[in-house]
């Protein structure tokens, strides 16, 4: 039976004969394995064209066109872009990062997970780019990655919770940080219940740091090598980050063989984590013209080996959040939904303020500051329904150092629950001393208080989440909702959305 440790601290390296044996015997065990990634990688500037030459050897004639970018009127930090290109002479626009699946263009599958435009307001270089936007592409009909050599992650089911994709403008202590430097999250963060979410190797590999041990020869790190840490490099070069650990299980340890899916650790807040527990998952690798360190967009990877494992039939993404000041308009935008096995004929909106609105994309504007957790029903033509939640943050221009209130629930386990299981929800509120945080199941049940405790902005690791235990008698879906109000009147919601099947 595995045991955790927490943050070994084990600092014995390998010796370099004993490193060059293991290095023999992955290059031998990887025989079988593909030895390359299905997807190149193009980077153009505005006006430029290339022939870009796929993994399968077909070759295809990109340009860039034109890009247009969206800035938000609080930060003016990028909240997305649209990339107009060609493909052998064919037209498309591209949106960057923030969700986005690749498009299906001719003979290939191609994304733009990265332009340079971010760097007039990034407070750091994640992604070593040396033009003005960077594509991926693969044949039309190659998976993104090889299915036996890449599994989903995490223990969760899909947007179990609070998420952080690539480019999105990352939460600082749950809520915006309202400096003129942006960080421009490089990974994707998967939000989740502290200790008890497992976290799984995506890939097979060798460990080369695993807390602060770090293997021997292996002194080039793209970023932290924290207790909390555990680096893997695959067949591919590629290094794999798994972040934030609560812990890590005993035995994993620079050198080691890992297998894809081992258990490796438990979802944390440790490390630079801002307070909020999420596991953060990044690749990186120096396979792009800069030769720098790049973040290679995970979501892709991540979304289709949990639709090969779980066979979700239909996924709803109202991501990513939002940010805003009163009486500004902001779009909510649906159309990243996706249905595995019809058509997507509904897409209804409620909101906050109690009104409703039906359509995929909608304009809405708020009229008090706080965190908004807006619902979205998505219907396909097989009558299969999902839900997920957008998130507006909203501030007072006239007031310029007010601090809304922000929140951050989860719940577990997030698959497999059944009438009469006990399912765990926890939650924590950031900027706010004042009020409790109010959980409404959405079952006709009564109302449950919590308080959880007062986040230490100077150590916000420290602290826990409030947490109640609920069952569900029948099964369904439920939009479960918890709230706080701060002590200057301010309300920070957030909702989860759990399926409960028959015992």
């Amino acid at each position: 039976m595995n045991q955790n440790i927490r943050f070994p601290k084990n600092n014995t390296a390998l010796s370099f004969m004993t490193l060059a044996l293991l290095t023999v015997f992955i290059t031998t065990s990887c025989n079988n394995k593909t030895e390359k990634p299905n997807r190149v990688i193009a980077e153009l500037n505005i006006g430029e064209s290339q022939d870009v030459t796929l993994q399968n050897g077909e070759k295809v004639q990109l340009e860039l066109l034109a890009i247009e970018v969206e800035t938000d009127s609080v930060r003016n930090a990028i909240r997305g872009a649209k990339v107009k290109i060609s493909v052998d002479g064919e037209e498309i626009t591209l949106n960057t990062g923030n969700y986005n699946f690749p498009v299906t263009v001719g003979k290939v599958k191609i994304d733009c997970p990265f332009i340079q435009a971010y760097y007039s307001t990034a407070h750091r270089d994640s992604w070593g780019l040396s033009s003005d936007a960077r594509f991926r592409l693969w044949p039309k009909d190659s998976p993104f990655y090889d299915p036996k050599e890449f599994t989903y992650p995490i223990q969760q089911k899909w947007f179990a919770g609070m998420s952080q994709s690539g480019n999105e403008p990352t939460y600082v202590d749950w809520g915006e940080s309202r400096t003129p430097a942006v960080y421009y999250h490089a990974g994707f963060d998967f939000g989740g219940a502290e200790g008890m979410d497992k976290i799984f190797s995506a890939t097979d590999g060798i460990v080369i740091a695993a807390g602060k041990a770090i293997l021997n020869g292996y002194d080039d790190f793209p970023s932290d090598v924290r207790p909390d840490v555990v680096w893997i490099k695959n067949n591919f070069g590629w290094l794999f980050r798994y972040s934030h650990l609560d812990s890590i299980i005993a035995g994993i340890k620079p050198g080691d063989l890992v297998k894809t899916g081992q258990h490796i650790g438990y979802i944390g807040k440790q490390g630079h984590s801002g307070g909020w527990v999420h596991f953060h998952f990044e690749i990186k690798h120096k396979e792009v013209p800069s030769g720098k360190w790049a973040t290679e967009d995970a979501y892709v990877y991540a979304l289709e080996a949990y639709s090969r494992q779980h066979n979700p039939s239909l996924i709803a993404v109202a991501r990513p959040h939002h940010l805003a000041y009163i009486g500004d308009p902001v779009t909510l935008d649906a159309r990243k939904s996706m249905s595995f096995q019809g058509n997507i004929v509904s897409y209804e909106w409620q909101f906050c303020d109690s009104t409703t609105a039906s359509g995929a994309v909608q304009t809405k504007d708020y009229d008090m500051p706080g965190q908004y957790s807006e619902i979205l029903k998505v219907t396909d033509s097989e009558g299969n329904v999902d839900y997920d939640f957008a998130i507006v943050q909203v501030y007072d221009k006239e007031k310029a150092q007010q601090v809304i209130p922000t929140i951050h629930p989860a719940y577990h386990p997030t698959l497999g629950i059944k009438t009469g299981d006990p399912v765990t929800f926890l939650v924590r509120t950031f900027n706010s001393t004042e009020g409790k945080e109010v959980w409404n199941f959405g079952d006709g049940s009564p109302t449950v208080e919590v308080q959880s405790e007062t986040v230490d902005r100077k150590n916000p690791v420290t602290g826990d989440y409030a947490k109640t235990i609920h069952s569900f008698s029948k099964p369904g879906h439920y939009v479960v909702q918890v709230q706080r109000t701060n002590e200057e009147g301010l309300t920070a919601y957030g909702r989860l959305h759990v399926e409960v099947e028959n015992k």
